[in-house]
């Protein structure tokens, strides 16, 4: 494989890759299956986004001209589904934003697109507090959801959280469905670990909003009513 030459949105100089393995390193150890080469890594567009998503209906998520799939399963989008529709009873009451899901396209700056699998958005975070009239917003969510997946790495899910904070997120919500775990992060340093024996609030995002951990997953697991 020859070096290819990737422009990042931090420096004018071209991160070159001579090997799969360097590129896979480089966006944090993602499997080689999750990373097209069509487009040519460093040259894909948000078009490029677009039309893979209206071609095949894959989401994929851009990082610095590289198309990388989005990670998720049946059962983490429906935890994510459940989530959404508990976020939304709240926001019946307290009209404080939208509810993003999985398709939720956000432009969080130069050469960076992210999909959470739940995104919170608050008018308040929004230009003149209407909805963006484009297909992917350049918007930073005030809370973001990932839901996490065996193909998710470690060093991928830190550079999210990083990218998240950078672009002004406050809150962050990292879903282990093997667990049953929630870590919830106020800034990319700190975090706190809750179980099913705790109750998951929204902070200053959310204010008032409260889903028992152990609710949301009886609900994604239970059997048919009799």
């Amino acid at each position: 494989m020859s070096s290819a030459a990737i422009s990042t949105s931090s420096t004018n100089s071209p991160v070159r890759f001579r090997t799969v393995a360097d590129l896979q390193n480089y966006l944090g150890g993602v499997p080689a299956h999750r990373i097209r080469l069509q487009p040519t890594p460093g040259q894909a567009t948000e078009q490029d986004v677009i039309e893979v998503d209206a071609r095949e209906g894959m989401l994929c998520e851009l990082i610095d001209g590289i198309l990388v799939e989005k990670a998720m399963a049946s059962f983490e989008s429906y935890l994510g589904i459940i989530l959404a529709h508990f976020l939304c009873l709240y926001l019946d009451t307290h009209d404080l934003g939208v509810v993003l899901d999985a398709k939720g396209y956000l432009r969080l700056f130069p050469g960076r697109i992210r999909i959470p699998d739940i995104s919170f958005i608050a008018w308040k975070s929004m230009p003149n507090q209407e909805l963006p009239d484009e297909k992917i917003w350049s918007l930073s969510p005030d809370l973001a959801v990932e839901i996490l997946s065996a193909d998710n790495t470690t060093a991928e899910m830190d550079q999210k959280l990083r990218d998240y904070f950078r672009s002004g997120a406050k809150l962050v919500w990292y879903v282990d469905p093997q667990t049953r775990t929630v870590r919830v992060y106020t800034s990319p340093r700190k975090s706190v670990l809750l179980t099913e024996a705790d109750t998951l609030d929204g902070g200053k995002v959310l204010p008032g909003f409260a889903l028992p951990i152990k609710k949301w997953f009886q609900r994604a697991s239970r059997k048919p009513r009799k």
